[in-house]
């Protein structure tokens, strides 16, 4: 089997807009995802654990798919991404392997894809100025999904490391987009109509009382139980969906902290993406919420991705 699909050619055949509806049809489907398997393993040579991910799914008659992916935090030491790892697509009738896909960048689209999906359902449809909180390999491509899905217009970008985040802006200048390296947060998350935070962070970046009425928070990053980025007053002042029930209250630190808090009730979760696409729950937004997304991601989200990329191997052969 001679069939591996690279990082680049992932990067020409997924296209933000395609992936959403992708997404939105595929939360809708009969994909069926057991939960996925989260490993924490002791590495010595970093303060931080070393996590692998085992993520089934498959599609009766047509697909099964499973993502293997490490997530290291401290990996640039060595001149690595955090995230590394492989997806393998297999026939669901036949059972041979129809590809082996780069993981990182399926995550990284999807991932983006699904905070722009969450978006059309929540955020202010006028919503043109996106804040994007974190530099890293997600960063782009949550800029790129949150532009289609809205009319951005204006980008601003805030990283601990502004050589990093100069470096991002620098790569998005063919981008139809205004964008600026903001050094206060604050004033950022404050400008903003769109909050977008993909970041290691264990400790909240994003503080309540910074918003304002009309908001959206799409958060992305803290995807272990000890890690946050957003802190207990966004939480308090938020109307809240996430992508997943069960991941995001077991393996997040932005939702299950306040649950084991009593800040937040599994009750006060408005949806998850499998209601609001199923047309199960229908998100109203009203005047002056401010609203919050939590992605965990889902494996769900990888089998479609793939779906995708290798429908359009096809087509381009």
């Amino acid at each position: 089997m001679n069939n591996f699909i690279s990082a680049e050619q992932i990067n020409q055949r997924l296209t933000p807009r395609a992936l959403v509806d992708k997404l939105a049809k595929a939360f809708a489907s009969d994909i069926t995802t057991p939960m996925r398997q989260h490993f924490d393993i002791d590495n010595p040579y970093s303060e931080r654990e070393t996590t692998l991910l085992v993520m089934p799914s498959w599609q009766q008659g047509k697909d099964i798919g499973i993502k293997l992916v490490t997530v290291v935090p401290d990996s640039y030491k060595y001149d690595l991404p955090s995230i590394q790892g492989v997806y393998v697509l297999l026939d669901a009738v036949k059972g041979n392997v129809k590809a082996i896909l780069d993981a990182p960048t399926l995550t990284a689209k999807r991932t983006a894809a699904a905070s722009a999906l969450a978006s059309q359902f929540m955020s202010r449809a006028d919503s043109k100025v996106l804040t994007m909180v974190g530099t890293g390999t997600l960063a782009p491509e949550l800029i790129k999904a949150h532009a289609v899905t809205r009319p951005i217009t204006t980008v601003n970008i805030w990283g601990r490391n502004l050589s990093k985040a100069q470096a991002l802006a620098d790569a998005l200048t063919h981008l139809a987009l205004k964008i600026n390296v903001v050094e206060s947060l604050e004033v950022a998350v404050s400008e903003a109509d769109i909050i977008s935070c993909a970041t290691m962070s264990q400790t909240p970046l994003i503080k309540g009382h910074w918003l304002k009425q009309g908001q959206h928070l799409d958060m992305v990053g803290a995807y272990r139980p000890d890690m946050r980025e957003a802190d207990d007053e966004c939480i308090r002042r938020s109307r809240i969906v996430v992508d997943n029930y069960q991941g995001a209250c077991k393996e997040t630190g932005d939702i299950r902290i306040p649950l084991d808090k009593g800040i937040l009730t599994k009750d006060g979760i408005v949806a998850d993406l499998f209601e609001l696409c199923k047309k199960q729950k229908e998100f109203v937004r009203r005047s002056g919420d401010i609203t919050f997304f939590k992605s965990v991601g889902h494996a769900l989200e990888d089998l479609a991705a793939a779906q995708l990329v290798y429908e359009c191997q096809g087509e381009s052969k």
